[in-house]
């Protein structure tokens, strides 16, 4: 491994979430909020580590990067952006204890959205801008962001740009890497700027808007109401936040391709075929089921089981009614949601809509091989033949994040809580969804879970957000090994 250049930039990260400070401190700065100093304060220390890291060894770095450098760089640098995301909350006296604020700022990195915080409308403007712009860096990866600057560094950003994006094929629009990472980056920021001009045309007040576009595009789910989207109770607000919470859950090289004057690319990719078809199965059937037994209108019905299921899908998280107290068919609907997640090459969580696709098609080829030993047969996808060890890969990952996931519900359990709560916690944060069920549920939040329980789920929200393999890597002996 090639240290010197790591720590080169995780210091060049640090600096950049020092820079990402200025606009908190200036919506602060203009409120008159009282976070002004805990921000100013932040912002210093960030900036004094990020001159430690970058001085700490003046020797030439070096300009090759391994994949395991990349795989070093990416877990680390999220542990370190989580570690930094928390100084805020401390100095402001939002969370003042470590375990609270190390959970909310991991929670915002990784666009999980699992809060502690118990009133957020009491925050100060610049807390709330800052906790919404944690998981907007994060959506689309802060990581993704300074692939752009490593010419700088005179090295190669495919490594990072594989920690990072782990999907079956990684898609690169652009011959460098780099400018993929800027590619992305400038539909990520056209798509943001486009929703929060319509929530303000919907009646939210600016800093609302830019707060909900900044936790609907990265699929986050924080939201500057306790309610959440339900304090507004729009049907307009509902419509545009569930459009764009569903194109969040689409790969974004199709949203490129689509402005690049391919209107039809959403039609011809079969995983987006998948992905808009189960929301629309899935809207109908939960449709169906709270029609009569919580809602006496069908439009009704039909408006919040569209929010809900897309919100879940996407793993935004964001809510519109209390699914706690909703039929018992609903509530499977709506876990089978949290395990799916969005497509690959999105901002969602989740396995991923072509990973289950590949597994499908897999088991079915086993089965046709059962029935017909000698057919030669081979798994594909929009017309592909996909290699055999990306679907080993993908049953390697489907088998960890299956038995991660009852190892870490067996912790929340013995920690004393109940079945639903310990169940739904540990999807809801190895999904990077946010709300779950029970104690977590909807209408409450995540500061009830025993300190060391959000250490766990601390955990969890890491391996959801860089998909398993590139956090369970740097836990295994022979990445140490020469």
């Amino acid at each position: 491994m090639h240290f010197r250049i790591i720590v080169r930039f995780l210091a060049l990260l640090t600096f950049f979430l020092a820079g990402s400070m200025v606009l908190p401190l200036a919506v602060s700065v203009l409120y008159r909020d009282g976070s002004t100093g805990a921000l100013l304060l932040s912002m210093s220390l960030t900036l004094l580590m990020g001159l430690i890291l970058f001085f700490s060894d003046k020797k030439q770095v070096d300009t090759y990067l391994s994949h395991r450098d990349g795989v070093a760089i990416v877990t680390l640098g999220w542990i370190l952006a989580g570690l930094i995301g928390t100084l805020p909350f401390i100095f402001s006296g939002t969370l003042p204890d470590i375990t609270n604020a190390f959970f909310e700022s991991v929670s915002g990195f990784t666009t999980t959205g699992a809060s502690t915080i118990t009133d957020v409308e009491e925050l100060p403007e610049g807390i709330l801008l800052w906790r919404s712009l944690t998981q907007w860096l994060g959506g689309m990866g802060i990581i993704l962001l300074s692939i752009a600057i490593l010419p700088f560094l005179g090295v190669g950003g495919m490594q990072l740009y594989k920690a990072e994006v782990p999907s079956p094929v990684v898609d690169k629009l652009k011959p460098r890497i780099s400018e993929t990472a800027k590619t992305l980056w400038k539909v990520y920021l056209l798509i943001t700027a486009l929703q929060i001009a319509l929530l303000i045309a919907g009646g939210m007040s600016f800093l609302d808007a830019v707060c909900h576009a900044f936790c609907t595009m990265p699929t986050g789910g924080f939201s500057t109401k306790n309610a959440s989207i339900a304090h507004f109770n729009s049907v307009y607000l509902d419509t545009i936040i569930v459009i764009f919470m569903i194109l969040a859950g689409i790969n974004f090289s199709l949203h490129y391709k689509l402005l690049k004057g391919n209107p039809r690319v959403f039609g011809r990719d079969p995983e987006c075929r998948v992905f808009l078809g189960l929301v629309g199965l899935l809207v109908l059937i939960v449709t169906l089921d709270i029609h009569g037994t919580v809602y006496n209108s069908i439009a009704t019905a039909f408006r919040y089981a569209t929010f809900q299921v897309g919100s879940i899908i996407t793993t935004t998280g964001f809510v519109t009614a209390d699914y706690d107290k909703w039929p018992a068919l609903s509530q499977l609907v709506l876990i089978c949601c949290m395990f799916l997640g969005g497509m690959a090459g999105s901002t969602g969580g989740g396995i991923k809509i072509m990973r289950v696709m590949l597994l499908v098609k897999h088991s079915y080829r086993q089965i046709f091989q059962i029935i017909h030993p000698h057919a030669v047969t081979t798994v594909k996808l929009g017309g592909k033949s996909v290699p055999q060890d990306i679907l080993g890969s993908i049953w390697g990952f489907f088998i960890l994040y299956l038995g991660l996931f009852v190892v870490a519900t067996l912790v929340m359990a013995a920690l004393g809580m109940d079945l639903i709560s310990a169940f739904s916690s540990v999807a809801a944060c190895i999904g990077n969804i946010g709300p779950g069920l029970g104690l977590v549920g909807p209408a409450t939040n995540f500061m009830a879970v025993p300190d060391v329980g959000k250490w766990v789920l601390i955990f969890c929200m890491l391996l959801g957000r860089l998909e398993i393999y590139t956090v369970i890597l740097l836990l295994t002996p022979e990445y140490w090994r020469r």
